[in-house]
């Protein structure tokens, strides 16, 4: 792989001259080295040194133009220069120590290989010189390439120093598996195993970031399926390890509600690039452990675990530190009602079903029925079609509603204006109160669209609220 013609020319060129100008070693290293030979775009790009990465930035900085913004972070030795669209940081090569206690390591000055010895997986471990007289040339120490090549996730060094100095590269190497789609090489899976306790150390915060990454995978199962093999699922979501597994009782048993979960999960995905729709689809069940009975006559049964599951997300998302604004009211939503449309279509299909179900869900409707759909896993095919067929009935009885309202909607049978002659009454809060009731009664299907139910309807609203009937309708 000829990685000089991969280069992008301008930048690199400059980096390289300005280093040899300071008589510096300057090389790539890292993901972009990574996602340049796996052909993956990336803006972000990290440099090493030998020596000052700030010294060396602020050279490039000056190199590329008065305006040009750089960030210094003089107690961590780095710089972040911006490129147009290019973010660049420069570090010095160094080496690391980690205490037990803590996966804040402990840093020296070092030498190139030094630091991609610290590094976290060998195809993470790669370098690319950018001085003149070696520009493009690769430098492989751990077979990065190789892994690349074989799809693999390994360490550089031993795996269980490297996750016990810090844990969170466990989660990273799930991560990156998760994303690239390529598998953790079985004694680096299997360090993982024996270090999982160690995830106790990292802040929410971190994992939670990690987990995000996953969930916006094209397979975020990969990701869950690694968690829970590995240890650490149990450590991080227990909720969700709690789904696992098969109970039998008398020869009946239920299908296990964790691989279901994975299922959904990944057909959202196939259809959708929504983060908050995918948490949606992996809490959808949640509840189905706290809610599970059998009994003797229908075997087993989870009645309610839609809401008791809508009731445990907030408290997930805190301790995760997820979001507890929109995002988590979206998910809430949608886990409390994610069964309404298989119990609709078990049903007659009236229009006063489905549109309750549409005041329920508002502009959320198009990805519960999304979620709906992933949901039904059976592998009886005539069974899992006519679930679908019927879905498909549901919503053209939307799009037949949604028309109907928007007609109704057009011209009311009983107007503003003619309310306040019937009723004496002057422009006030109490037409607002007589039409927005008569409209709400329509809509929800409590009263027929016609101008006599209309008016009954008013009638009896109004002797409720004590208004005489003014002037009534000669009609």
């Amino acid at each position: 792989m000829n990685l000089k013609e991969k280069l992008e020319k301008r930048v690199f060129s400059l980096v390289g001259a300005t280093a040899d100008s300071l008589g510096r070693e300057c090389y790539v290293v890292g993901g972009y080295v990574r996602d340049l030979i796996i052909g993956r775009s990336s803006k972000d790009i990290d440099f090493v040194t030998v020596g000052s990465g700030i010294e060396l930035a602020e050279a490039v900085a000056a190199a590329i133009g008065p305006k040009t913004h750089i960030a210094v972070y003089r107690t961590y030795g780095t710089a972040q220069v911006h490129d147009r669209d290019l973010e660049l940081e420069f570090v010095g090569a160094r080496k690391e120590s980690y205490r037990r206690d803590s996966r804040n390591p402990i840093v020296e000055d070092g030498t190139l290989t030094d630091d991609l010895s610290r590094r976290d997986f060998t195809i993470n471990a790669m370098a690319v010189s950018v001085n003149g007289d070696s520009f493009g040339e690769l430098i492989d120490m751990f077979g990065g390439m190789e892994d690349i090549e074989r799809r693999i996730i390994r360490t550089p060094l031993d795996p269980d120093i490297t996750f016990s100095d810090d844990p969170l590269r466990m989660m990273r190497a799930i991560r990156f598996a998760t994303q690239l789609q390529f598998k953790i090489f079985p004694e680096t899976f299997e360090a993982i195993r024996r270090n999982a306790h160690r995830i106790e150390i990292i802040t929410p915060e971190r994992i939670k970031d990690e987990l995000c990454k996953i969930m916006r995978s094209p397979k975020p199962s990969i990701g869950w399926d690694l968690l829970h093999h590995s240890g650490l699922l149990k450590l991080i979501l227990p909720e969700l390890e709690a789904l696992s597994g098969v109970e039998v009782v008398k020869g009946r048993g239920h299908k296990d509600n964790f691989y279901h979960t994975l299922t959904v999960l990944d057909t959202v995905a196939e259809r959708s690039d929504k983060e908050w729709l995918r948490w949606a689809a992996l809490f959808h069940d949640i509840a189905k452990p706290r809610t599970k009975r059998y009994d003797p006559e229908t075997g087993w049964t989870f009645h309610n675990h839609n809401f008791v599951g809508s009731k445990m997300v907030p408290k997930i998302f805190t301790r995760l530190r997820l979001p507890l604004g929109a995002e988590m009211r979206y998910v809430k939503k949608l886990v409390e009602l994610h069964m309404r449309p298989i119990a609709l279509i078990e049903e007659e299909v009236t229009d006063s079903a489905v549109r309750r179900l549409m005041n329920y869900a508002e502009e959320d409707l198009a990805d519960l029925m999304l979620l709906a759909r992933a949901d039904i896993t059976s592998k009886n095919e005539a069974k899992k079609q006519r679930f679908l067929e019927n879905f498909d009935i549901v919503e053209e009885k939307f799009k037949d509603i949604e028309a109907k309202d928007f007609e109704r909607n057009r011209k009311n049978p009983v107007d503003g204006n003619e309310i306040m002659h019937i009723f004496g009454l002057h422009q006030s809060p109490l037409v607002g109160y007589f039409t927005k009731n008569l409209k709400q009664a329509i809509k929800d299907c409590e009263i027929e669209e016609t101008r006599e139910a209309a008016l009954a309807y008013l009638y009896a609203l109004a002797e409720k609220a004590g208004v005489p009937v003014v002037n009534p309708p000669e009609d």
